[in-house]
C-alpha cells in the first residue's frame, strides 16, 4: 500500500473518531479527570495533556495502537499505518509555535513509514481571573506549592496566569515527510540535570501549518 493511501486511511479514521469531541473544556474538570487517570494532573499547562487523553480514548476504539511505536526513549502517542503525535496550541499565543517531538525519532518514523503524523488542536483559552482563584485551587489540590513555585517566589518572579477554560475551535491533521520537513523549525532543549545535552526537537510555526495539512475538523 502506498504511503498516500495508507495516510488517507488514518486521516479518515481520525476524523470519524474525533469529530464528536467536547469543544468546551473547563480547567477544573479537566485536571480532575487527569488526576483520576493519574496522568500529568499537576502540570500547569493542562490543555495539551487533556486533549491527548480525549483523543486517545477515542482513537484506541478506532484501530489505533495506544501508545504508539517507540524509537529509543521516545514513544509516540499512537500509531496505525503511520505514527501520530498529539499536541494543542492556544490560538492567541504570542509564540504561534508548537513544540513537537525528538528530531531523531521523528526522522526514523518518516524513514520507516514514509510520513509522520501530527494531530494539533487549536484552542481559544480564558486565563485565570484577577484573584487567581483557579491557580490557588490547583495549588491546594496538589498539596501546596511545588519546589519550582517556592524558588520563583524567592526570586520575586511574577507567576504566569493560568488557563482556566478553553474552547476547541479546530483540529489540524498534519503529515511531515521528506519533501516538507524543511518547513519545520528546530527547538533546542538545553541540558539534562547531569549536564548532558538533550536531543533537539522539531517545532512547528502554526501559521504555516497549511504546508503540512492533510485534514481538518471544525467545531
Amino acid at each position: 500500500m502506498s504511503t498516500a493511501r495508507a495516510l488517507s486511511g488514518d486521516v479518515a479514521h481520525i476524523c470519524a473518531a474525533l469529530k464528536s469531541l467536547p469543544a468546551a473544556w473547563d480547567g477544573k474538570e479537566a485536571i480532575l479527570k487527569l488526576k483520576e487517570l493519574d496522568y500529568q494532573w499537576r502540570q500547569m499547562e493542562w490543555i495539551g495533556w487533556y486533549f491527548e487523553v480525549l483523543c486517545l480514548e477515542q482513537l484506541k476504539r478506532n484501530t489505533f495502537e495506544v501508545p504508539g511505536k517507540q524509537y529509543g526513549n521516545v514513544a509516540f502517542d499512537c500509531s496505525r499505518t503511520v505514527n501520530w503525535d498529539i499536541k494543542a496550541s492556544a490560538i492567541k499565543s504570542h509564540s504561534h509555535h508548537a513544540i513537537l517531538n525528538d528530531i531523531e525519532a521523528t526522522e526514523q518514523s518518516i524513514r520507516e513509514n514514509g510520513a509522520h503524523g501530527l494531530i494539533l488542536a487549536l484552542v481559544d483559552v480564558e486565563y485565570n481571573d484577577a484573584d487567581r482563584s483557579f491557580q490557588e485551587w490547583h495549588t491546594a489540590l496538589k498539596g501546596g506549592l511545588s519546589d519550582y513555585e517556592k524558588k520563583r517566589i524567592a526570586r520575586n518572579a511574577v507567576s504566569r496566569y493560568r488557563k482556566r477554560k478553553a474552547d476547541l475551535k479546530q483540529i489540524l491533521i498534519l503529515a511531515v515527510n521528506d519533501a516538507n520537513k524543511g518547513g519545520l523549525e528546530i527547538y533546542a532543549q538545553g541540558r539534562n540535570a547531569d549536564g548532558s545535552p538533550r536531543n533537539p526537537k522539531y517545532m512547528l510555526n502554526v501559521e504555516k501549518a497549511d504546508e503540512f495539512e492533510v485534514g481538518r475538523i471544525y467545531f
